[in-house]
């Protein structure tokens, strides 16, 4: 295949996923849009992942597979950017599997609206034993946004329904990639700084209802069972750039600071039980001072006055944080993690419920 012919450079980097990695690899062979390139990283995985990605490189000529030491999923991702020949690029993990119709379909928006960025839709697929699972529709309504004030002055709808966090669910112009230098930054959760990198300066984002990927939440590290240090400051940051964007852009109707102030605050009660989580070698003193601590932030006591839950079950939640509550706070914590722990499927519920 001619490099003139690659409309799309799929980049997926590869650690320890060889019960996974087929199904995707597969899911991108399903394509209806048949010229693209895969570049797979083998991010030095210590499993039979790199071995089965080379069996469908074997037997399929636009399968690239690179082998390299250990460096994270960002060094991975960015290794492929550094060499993939698309038009566009998209960003796929290795654990999930994509509809056949997505990247034809997102790249014939993109090039109806000579769009540098499309996003769209994603299903999360939490599962709560080996075959059962629950569905959470992440979705908008179809939109075109042909300028950098259209966009950022919409930005917040999207923002709200977790859009822009990910990588996986849009279409990047390979172009304003690397005119911008812009790259995957060598951190923890790498995925949210790149797309802030992305939507700073992007000026025509076309965004599709239509839902391509699935997310899958399987794995023994996945959100239901992992305790993260650390995810409290990560949080904090996050936050920090959310609020320098904004800044950036000089938007700040009340409907944009609204979103960042409950985004802000429903992060914070998951790291309030993150802290609870059974896995977190800190004693239940050290637990109580932590929160303690974290009720304490400014952030907090004004991010709670500016937000407006929209569920019954969320005003609730943030009742304990509303009074500075240590106690109260530690004990919801528990009860959230008790659940969380224990049953997954209506854990999933209340989460896409709040």
């Amino acid at each position: 295949m001619g490099e003139n012919k690659i409309k799309v450079s799929v980049i997926m980097p590869v650690y320890k996923v060889e019960e996974y990695v087929g199904k995707a690899i597969e899911s991108i062979q399903a394509q209806t849009l048949k010229d693209w390139e895969f570049l797979i990283v083998d991010d030095g995985t210590p499993d039979r992942s790199g071995e089965i990605c080379d069996a469908y490189a074997a037997e399929d000529e636009r399968i690239h597979v690179i082998h390299k030491e250990n460096g994270g999923a960002p060094s991975a991702r960015n290794t492929a950017i550094d060499i993939a020949k698309g038009e566009y690029m998209y960003f796929m993990d290795s654990d999930d599997w994509a509809e056949p119709t997505m990247l034809e379909d997102m790249y014939k928006l993109a090039k109806r609206d000579n769009a540098q960025l499309v996003v769209a839709g994603f299903y999360i697929d939490t599962y709560y034993d080996k075959e059962n699972y629950v569905t959470d529709d992440y979705v908008v309504e179809d939109a075109v946004y042909p300028d950098k004030e259209s966009f950022r002055r919409n930005a917040y709808k999207l923002f709200d329904k977790n859009l822009l966090y990910t990588p996986w669910n849009k279409l990047f112009e390979s172009r304003y990639i690397m005119e911008n230098n812009l790259r995957f930054p060598e951190t923890f959760w790498d995925d949210f700084p790149f797309n802030v990198s992305i939507v700073r300066n992007v000026e025509r984002v076309t965004v599709t209802h239509r839902q391509y990927y699935h997310f899958l939440r399987a794995r023994s590290e996945s959100e239901t069972a992992a305790y993260r240090p650390g995810m409290y400051e990560k949080r904090e940051e996050e936050h920090g750039w959310m609020m320098d964007l904004y800044k950036e852009w000089h938007v700040g109707d009340a409907r944009s600071k609204e979103m960042i102030a409950r985004r802000y605050i429903e992060r914070f009660i998951g790291c309030v039980e993150n802290v609870t989580n059974p896995k977190c070698d800190m004693t239940e003193k050290e637990k109580r001072d932590e929160i303690k601590k974290m009720l304490a932030n400014p952030r907090v006591e004004k991010m709670v006055r500016i937000a407006r839950p929209r569920s019954s079950y969320m005003k609730v939640m943030l009742l304990p944080v509303r009074w500075k509550s240590t106690w109260l706070t530690y004990l919801e914590a528990k009860v959230i993690t008790f659940v969380k722990t224990k049953n997954t499927k209506l854990f999933t519920k209340l989460k896409a419920g709040r």
